[in-house]
Parts: structure tokens; C-alpha cells; sequence
């Protein structure tokens, strides 16, 4: 596997008197470059198979620890077009002009090594591209006036493409919580059927679901509770949005309530089927129990859940925590890291 980091290939030079075929830079006055200490100059762009630039660091690539020698590398630039995961696999030479001999010294991978591109790796060149004080020095031709000039030919081999995905977490903060409080009358003649909360904002629409009687495999003997996610347009089919939250039962004697927590539960686009108790239906987005109390257990007198036939129910979801969405072509997901 090819490692973009020790890299052990030899460096071709040779003698052209052909100019490059893709882009020339010519630089005037280009010992003040060196003499104010500039780390690099970037070119203008130039199409060669996608967009690159010549990068010169005329006192050497410090990040390399280069000293006394100039560097020269070729740059990807414009890659947000390319899609997620992209690859750029490119054969290339570096030109300088010898002006006395009127001919170009070369330097290249050896063997025609491709370089591959890609979000973590833009650049690729020699760090060593030639020594300084061979450069300056006038009767070598390659500083004449105090101007010289670099070149570059680029031929991509193979353009690659993937799909993936993205979390985006975001930091918690005192705000990012939310508390909803919904009280229920005459809980004990409530049918069985779905109850739904008023909608409340915590990040997003969200309502609580209630199942007094249960739902699929807790029915009879459970409460089903849900948290959903009202407005799922937020979202794209196949992604999730990343929440912690809690679902309570208030006890109305003492403060010893009844709660459950869903750390890092995901609430999906995709849900599931009736029968499992889990999920709903394909249309909307919520994550919770079927089995969220029993029944004998919330009707207990003396257990304070109940009271004067009244329930109370709260809702505490940590809003903005994260979402995990699919990438598709189109979409840069690496990103350069220098």
C-alpha cells in the first residue's frame, strides 16, 4: 500500500529543450522573495486534468525541515467538484529554465510513479528540487536578471469516487437542554390508541407518543413512549440525527420518578415495523420503549404516578448533539488538514 508520508522512490532528472506542455511561471525579482523571508508563492491556477497550482518555497519547505535548497511541488486546488472521497492518480514533471542554454532541467519520479491525490494529500513535488546557491548563482542560467522561470506537465491516470457518510457533533452547552412537561387527565379512560403531546421545539419539532395500553408486544401489560421527530424533512432518507434524552413519569408524591435515558440513541428516517415494538411506521422519525413501564407498576396506589387520575409526563432531549447523514457524489468529505 502506498504510504503519501515515507516515500523512498528515486527523483529522474534530465534535459529538455522542449518547453512544458501545461503552465509556465515566471518569476521577477526573485531575491526579494528570499531576502524577506516570503515561505512560498502559489500561481495562478491552471487546467492540466483538473485545476493545480505551482507552489515554490524559494528558502525550502520548512515543514519539511529543507534548508538551503528550493522547493517546488504541484497543488490540487478546485476539488469540491470531484465528489466525496475522491482520488487523482497523476504523473508529473517540474521544469526550471537553464536561460543561458536555452533548455529545461526536469525532475520526475522515477519509473513513471503516479502520485495519488486526494483530501488529506494536495500537494506532491521535490523538497529538493535544486540548491539554493547552485539556483542564484548567475553563470548556472537558472537566475538571469534576477528572474527565472518554472514549469510544469501533468497527466492524470485515473479519476476515483466513493460514497460515505458524515457525523457532525456539535459541544453541549447549558442551553442544549429542554425540559417538556405534558399532563394527562383521566389516564385510567384513555383508549387504546395512540396519544400524541403538542409539538415543542428543542433543536428540532419534537412531540412525545404515548401507548396507554401498549403497543405490539408490550400491549396490555406496558406503557409504550416515544420521542419523535416531528418535522423529519430535516433530514434525508438514510440519515440519523444523534440525541440523548430522557422520558420521565412524574411521581407527584415524592421526587422519586420514573425515567428512562437513551445515551447516543439514534432517531431514525428509517423505522421499522409495528410488530417489533420499536418503531412505527416509514414515514416518521422517533426513538424509545414499547416497554417503557408496566402497567400494574404505574397504577399502584401509593406509587405517586397516578394521582387523582392524572399523569404527568416529561420530556428531556438534549437538542444539536450530532448528525450522521450519507455523502454523495458532489460532496467534499475530506478535507486538508494542513
Amino acid at each position: 500500500m502506498e504510504n503519501d508520508f515515507v516515500d523512498q522512490v528515486a527523483i529522474s532528472r534530465s534535459i529538455s529543450h522542449v518547453p512544458p506542455a501545461h503552465f509556465l511561471l515566471k518569476i521577477e525579482a526573485f531575491s526579494s522573495l528570499v531576502e524577506n523571508d516570503v515561505e512560498n508563492y502559489k500561481s495562478l491556477e491552471f487546467d492540466a486534468g483538473g485545476y493545480k497550482k505551482l507552489v515554490v518555497y524559494p528558502n525550502g519547505n520548512k515543514n519539511e525541515n529543507v534548508k538551503d535548497h528550493i522547493s517546488v511541488y504541484l497543488a490540487m486546488v478546485g476539488t469540491s467538484s470531484l465528489g466525496l472521497g475522491w482520488e487523482v492518480y497523476v504523473i508529473f514533471r517540474l521544469f526550471v529554465l537553464d536561460q543561458k542554454k536555452d533548455e529545461f532541467l526536469i525532475l520526475q519520479d522515477a519509473m513513471g510513479k503516479q502520485r495519488r491525490f486526494h483530501g488529506l494529500k494536495l500537494e506532491w513535488g521535490f523538497d529538493q528540487f535544486i540548491p539554493l546557491e547552485e539556483f542564484i548563482n548567475a553563470s548556472n542560467g537558472y537566475l538571469v536578471g534576477d528572474t527565472c522561470v518554472f514549469g510544469a506537465e501533468v497527466f492524470v491516470k485515473e479519476t476515483k469516487k466513493c460514497t460515505g457518510e458524515c457525523l457532525s457533533m456539535k459541544k453541549l452547552t447549558s442551553t442544549s437542554n429542554y425540559k417538556y412537561v405534558w399532563k394527562i387527565e383521566n389516564f385510567s379512560k384513555l383508549p387504546d390508541k395512540i396519544y400524541e403531546s403538542e409539538v415543542f421545539v428543542a433543536g428540532d419539532q419534537k412531540k412525545i407518543l404515548l401507548f396507554p395500553k401498549g403497543l405490539g408486544v408490550a400491549s396490555g401489560s406496558h406503557i409504550s413512549m416515544y420521542l419523535e421527530l416531528t418535522d423529519s424533512s430535516t433530514i434525508t432518507g438514510g440519515s440519523k440525527i444523534y440525541v440523548h434524552f430522557t422520558l420521565r413519569i412524574r411521581n407527584q408524591l415524592v421526587s422519586k420518578h420514573y425515567e428512562k435515558k437513551a445515551k447516543c440513541k439514534y432517531l431514525k428516517v428509517s423505522i421499522v415495523v409495528f410488530a417489533t415494538g420499536e418503531w412505527l411506521n416509514t414515514s416518521i422519525a422517533l426513538g424509545g420503549w414499547s416497554k417503557f413501564i408496566e402497567l400494574n407498576y404505574l397504577k399502584k396506589a401509593g406509587n405517586g404516578f397516578l394521582v387523582n387520575d392524572v399523569c404527568i409526563v416529561e420530556a428531556e432531549p438534549v437538542h444539536g448533539l450530532g448528525t450522521q447523514s450519507k455523502i454523495g457524489a458532489g460532496t467534499n468529505l475530506l478535507k486538508s488538514v494542513t
